[in-house]
């Protein structure tokens, strides 16, 4: 007697026998991809590709930077952090609102020639922001009726864990901007202890043998925070503190801040000086926390420059609806308009 492969009667819809071809025909593609790599031994921690890990990366562009004015002033900050980076310790930029801190730090990052990673401090950042986590649960399920009065069912549960911006630069060596680092809560940043003391990452969520990461050897780190005067800022804790090198920066330079004005807006230099000069002259006189900066003066600018000239009204009121931004009261408001209205005098 002849053997055939597909008995003629059908059961419950199907055939009785099926080949190994009609079978794969059938099976899910995620179980035959399976299949395939056990065939091939491929390990599930192989390291991931490089098409991979740019498409990973994609996922945290970092601002750019335009514009950069290298003055002298500026240089000098920008090698003692080069210098303490090259060393090996992580650095802390402190210094007041719009004093040019993360504009430093991504220019300085981008110079060191490797990726860039990017994270924005605030209050509801945790340590899963910061390292990752188990996005999904996906559940698979394979039924396998080859006899037909058997029946095999087998479910899979698979959890996908995804990296965060922490992960990324500790397992690949990119360079971490960790930007208004103080206003996390320092709970949260209770990660990086092992990371800048240890060199390495633990990830307390995390299953199994990757649950601890060796830092890569070119990871560097820059943090930038406000002082602690500021709404909204932490203290971080001082554990973390001795594992840092903190740099204090302030106000640029008259003649720089004055040539960061022209190179954002275009304006000419006797503008930019005009601008600079109200916004210093009203720095002496406002609290810390009020104090205008670099920042100000730009967006000053660009309001001037969609004047086009059209009087020194407007560039009043365009200098008060800027500084108006850090006003909390009528009252602080008119001691405000005062005092710009006393620089412009000035400058007449």
């Amino acid at each position: 007697m002849n053997y055939t492969e597909t008995h003629p009667r059908k059961v419950r819809g199907g055939s009785v026998h099926q080949t190994i071809g009609e079978k794969m025909k059938e099976m899910p593609a995620k179980t035959k991809a399976k299949q395939k790599d056990r065939g091939k031994n491929i390990s599930s921690t192989a390291p991931i590709g490089v098409s991979e890990r740019r498409a990973v990366e994609e996922k945290y562009l970092a601002p750019d930077v335009s514009n950069f004015v290298e003055a002298h002033d500026v240089k000098n900050v920008e090698k003692r952090i080069k210098l303490w980076l090259n060393t090996g310790y992580p650095v802390h930029l402190i210094g007041p609102t719009g004093c040019g801190k993360t504009s430093l730090a991504m220019h300085v990052a981008k110079e060191l020639g490797r990726p860039v990673v990017w994270i924005n401090g605030d209050e509801s950042i945790t340590t899963t922001d910061l390292i990752g986590g188990y996005s999904q649960i996906e559940q698979e399920s394979l039924r396998d009726q080859y006899v037909h009065n058997v029946f095999k069912s087998k479910d899979i549960l698979k959890a996908d864990w995804v990296d965060n911006p922490l992960a990324l630069a500790c397992k690949y060596g990119y360079t971490l901007v960790y930007n208004e680092f103080s206003r996390t809560k320092p709970s949260a940043n209770n990660i990086l202890l092992s990371v800048f003391e240890e060199k390495i990452l633990e990830l307390p969520t995390k299953f199994g043998e990757d649950r601890y990461i060796k830092v890569h050897p070119d990871f560097k780190a820059i943090l930038t925070s406000n002082s602690v005067e500021y709404a909204g800022v932490h203290r971080p804790q001082d554990a973390l503190l001795d594992r840092l090198v903190s740099i204090y920066m302030d106000y640029y330079s008259f003649d720089t801040e004055v040539n960061i004005v022209n190179a954002h807006t275009g304006l000419p230099k006797e503008d930019a000086r005009k601008i600079v000069s109200v916004v210093r002259s009203l720095r002496e006189k406002l609290p810390d926390a009020q104090k205008p900066g670099t920042r100000a003066c730009i967006m000053i600018g660009q309001g001037l420059k969609g004047l086009n000239g059209q009087g020194n009204m407007n560039f009043e009121q365009l200098c008060i609806d800027v500084i108006a931004t850090k006003t909390r009261s009528p009252m602080d408001l008119l001691e405000k308009q005062a005092f710009v209205k006393e620089a412009i005098e000035t400058l007449a």
